[in-house]
Formats: C-alpha cells, structure tokens, sequence
C-alpha cells in the first residue's frame, strides 16, 4: 500500500503568527495531531505537532502568548505519495517522528500519520492473527 493511499488529504494549516492556543484548537476542532506551518519567509512547509504545544505547555509557557513560528519544526522529512507504507514507517521510525508532510513538487498534498500506517496495516494483519 503507498502513502497516497493512507494519508489524510485535507491539511490543516497554520501561519507563523497563530498562538499556540488557535493551533491546539484548530487541531482538536480536527482531531489531528499535526498542522502544516505555511510561513512565506521560510524555506518551505514545517509542522507543529501537539508534541511541541505539550512540551511548551509542560515548560510553563502561555500558549496565548506563544507563537507556532518559535515552536515549529523546519527540518522535516517530507513523504511522497508514491512512498510505501513501509518507507514511511521506516522514516517515522528512525527520526522519531509520528507525521509525514506528504510533498507533490513543493506542494503539501497530505499528512500521514503512524496511526494512519496502523489503520492500513491493522486488518491485515487481525486476519493473520485469526484462527
């Protein structure tokens, strides 16, 4: 099975400005994990995951007072749809990470997540387990 396959394709996204406050909002309202962060000062997509507005929060911080843009990350490892669930879990793994930006050409096109890896892979394998 490809990524294409298993990623959500509505992104949800957010600016540089947004507090953390709209962010966990606007991905609670969701119920996603992620957000695209589109800054046009930046190089291209970074994401924010409710990992960081936690680690922010559990650092005392007021998440109506801080920004995505200092709690975003902009070293990512972005997926392509024709990946295997395979690669992408490997990538998941081995970065530490539980989203993929999903990237056609520069364009953000979609989210994979580690549940939507377990989601694809979960029947599949009930059936082996199966008596």
């Amino acid at each position: 099975m490809l990524v294409q396959d298993a990623m959500s394709t509505v992104v949800l996204t957010v600016g540089p400005a947004h507090t953390l406050r709209q962010a966990a909002l606007l991905m609670s309202l969701r119920g996603v994990g992620a957000a695209v962060v589109l800054d046009p000062d930046a190089g291209g997509p970074g994401i924010l995951t409710e990992r960081d507005i936690l680690n922010s929060l559990g650092a005392g911080q007021d998440p109506d007072r801080e920004r995505v843009a200092d709690h975003t990350t902009t070293e990512v490892v972005f997926a392509a749809p024709g990946w295997t669930l395979e690669e992408a879990a490997s990538a998941m793994a081995a970065g530490g990470f539980r989203h993929l930006i999903v990237l056609s050409g520069q364009e953000a096109v979609g989210v994979v997540s580690v549940r939507d890896v377990i989601r694809c892979w979960a029947p599949v394998r009930e059936r082996a387990l199966a008596p």
